[in-house]
């Protein structure tokens, strides 16, 4: 292909070499007859200046015309070459779109064929680029929103990859973070020897604690040998909600077995003495009767309360709502409450302003919040204590408070006071199933509102409800 172009380049110093040529041929006779004629008729040497001048002449001209034609013939293919460079040079630093190829390249093969192949390469590239963007963006989307964190790390301990539930684990921008190395991103000697394990060997993994937030972890390191020469891949999952439930389910199984083997117990020590005898002697077996009784009952409030939290968990309680003053709902708690107070020696007050707005409860739940809140309150109230029931409106909720200067919460036990069968452990040597406060906190929610305390030990405890307004003034 080289000596064809060559070729063409040169066909314009051919075409003027044979027109010269031709032009001599013709030419050439009728000068040199002249040049013999004035000689012979001058009787002189013939003079041959005229033929060589004729000669010069008509060969200067054929070299300026051709070369002429040369230039301007390969300045319009020199353009054409300089248009596809650009080209080349635009769609080699990835600029697809800005690429531009002439639509006239000229009548050589060559350089249409690299036209050709230029503009599709242009396209073809586009597409595959187009096409890595969507899966690139599509493995970004899904990096972000996964909920267990990424590390990709190279040969030398870098970071090359950090996704968002990583970068939330460890507290890090991705931009601080790529570049710098394991050690100071995870700052854990424990991650750090997972991965110097990992990527010189099979998967590991390992569970632990992480910061003082204690975030249980299980985590994976991959070597990516295969598919990314010398990167390492960990994989944070977050165990903390199921270790968590873990906890719970291992709770629930101590205190429904400590609360139902006391009962049952009691039954069989009962039972036992009566077969003993003590069926024999009236007043003490009606004594034991009696004690069977309590222990009965005791166990049907335990199943009573788990099939009313079992029915509120899962829907399948019935409210009914209505407006409702809250002083009401104080003083009908005041009033349950007050003798069973004053047999504790502990002093039951409320303290409810006027206009408060109606709220939209169910009376019967509420008052069931209520009694479980001052129930707790006067175990755990000392003779002589005092416990406050009142009320005030915030924005659009009303906050109910039951407040007591009793023995109050430990710290440790404020996070899960309102689990299932949790029970503190000044609770323990007392009565109760520990679902009074878990049923509290899901009638609360049902209704809209949100329950808390706040204590301090031996400082008393103030156990705060909320619960909707209704728009509108007060009640008629």
């Amino acid at each position: 292909m080289k000596s064809r172009f060559h070729l063409r380049i040169l066909w314009p110093f051919i075409l003027i070499l044979v027109a010269s040529l031709a032009a001599l041929a013709l030419l050439l006779p009728l000068v040199q007859g002249s040049v013999f004629q004035q000689a012979a008729e001058t009787g002189k040497q013939a003079n041959y200046a005229p033929l060589f001048a004729l000669v010069f002449l008509i060969l200067a001209i054929g070299l300026i015309f051709g070369l002429l034609i040369n230039i301007y013939y390969t300045n319009q293919h020199l353009n054409v070459l300089e248009d596809l460079t650009d080209a080349a040079k635009e769609l080699g630093e990835g600029r697809f779109t800005e690429i531009v190829v002439p639509e006239d390249v000229g009548n050589l093969p060559e350089i249409q064929e690299l036209a050709e192949a230029l503009q599709k390469t242009a396209l073809q590239t586009e597409e595959q680029f187009n096409a890595l963007t969507k899966e690139q963006a599509m493995l970004s989307a899904v990096l972000d929103h996964m909920t267990d964190g990424v590390l990709i790390a190279d040969e030398n301990g870098k970071v090359q990859l950090l996704n968002s539930a990583a970068e939330r684990l460890f507290k890090v921008e991705n931009e601080q973070a790529i570049g710098r190395s394991v050690v100071e991103v995870m700052r854990h000697y424990s991650l750090v020897e997972l991965w110097e394990k990992t990527k010189n060997g099979n998967p590991e993994t390992i569970n632990m604690e992480l910061g003082s937030a204690h975030k249980y972890l299980q985590v994976v390191g991959i070597s990516l040998e295969k598919d990314l020469p010398g990167r390492t891949m960990l994989l944070f999952q977050d165990l903390t909600q199921t270790h968590q439930l873990e906890i719970v389910r291992r709770d629930f199984v101590s205190n429904i077995s400590h609360e139902l083997r006391t009962p049952i117990a009691g039954l069989k020590a009962i039972s036992e003495t009566l077969l003993d005898g003590a069926l024999d002697d009236p007043p003490a077996a009606r004594k034991f009767l009696v004690h069977m009784d309590n222990e009965v009952d005791n166990l049907t409030q335990m199943v009573n309360e788990l099939l009313e939290l079992s029915r509120i968990e899962a829907g399948r309680s019935n409210f009914e709502f209505q407006r409702i003053e809250p002083c009401l709902l104080i003083h009908k708690a005041y009033d349950r409450m007050n003798l069973q107070a004053e047999k504790a020696g502990v002093v039951l007050t409320e303290d409810c302003p006027d206009g408060l707005p109606p709220v939209l409860a169910d009376p019967v739940r509420i008052s069931q919040v209520f009694i479980n809140l001052i129930h707790n309150a006067i175990k755990f109230t000392p003779n002589g204590g005092h416990i406050r029931l009142t009320a005030w409106r915030d924005d659009s909720k009303v906050v109910f408070l039951v407040q007591d200067d009793g023995v109050g919460v430990a710290k440790k036990d404020l996070k899960r006071i309102f689990e299932r069968f949790y029970k503190a452990d000044r609770a323990r040597s007392g009565g109760g199933t520990g679902l009074g406060l878990s049923i509290c906190r899901h009638i609360v929610e049902a209704h809209g509102g949100q329950i808390w305390v706040e204590s301090e030990e031996n400082a008393g405890s103030q156990f705060f409800f909320t619960v909707p307004a209704t728009a509108g003034g007060n009640i008629a």
